[in-house]
């Protein structure tokens, strides 16, 4: 079953030399090619975003932090079908400074570890100009904004 709205929490997570970690990801079926994603994740019940945030970091990566700060973007979307189960979301997004550091895989899901094939540091100029797909398709946008709070 198909749901319809799905609240979810996006951090991007920033070097010390302004690089931002991504994932590699397939969707639903691997007919499908992969995009670039943030860490993050639906909001579970009984959960704000915050918290969804924080939890997130820990399961995608391995990183923990006491806390995140304010959202620094929010937005309504349609999601895409080849990579969702749901219609449509609300996104709030964090942006965090760290040192650069190795994710680990230990809190992925079991589609997870299917799903997400690798990870990369990203530079925001070569972000700008790969012909890889990036979701959301403003993410270098976000990106930018996101550098601007911290």
């Amino acid at each position: 079953m198909t749901e319809s709205f799905r609240a979810t929490s996006r951090v991007l997570l920033f070097d010390e030399s302004d690089r931002v970690l991504l994932f590699l990801q397939y969707g639903k079926s691997h007919d499908v090619p992969p995009r670039w994603i943030t860490p993050g994740g639906g909001v579970d019940p009984g959960e704000d975003h915050d918290d969804a945030a924080i939890r997130e970091l820990v399961e995608e990566t391995g990183l923990r932090v006491p806390r995140v700060p304010n959202p620094f973007h929010s937005h309504d979307f349609e999601a895409d079908q080849r990579w969702h189960e749901y219609l449509t979301g609300h996104s709030e997004w964090y942006a965090l400074r760290v040192a650069r550091f190795e994710p680990v895989a230990d809190g992925w899901t079991d589609e997870e570890k299917v799903d997400i094939v690798r990870h990369h540091w990203w530079d925001i100029d070569e972000l700008a100009t790969t012909d890889d797909i990036v979701e959301p398709e403003n993410l270098v946008a976000l990106i930018r904004q996101g550098r601007t709070t911290l």
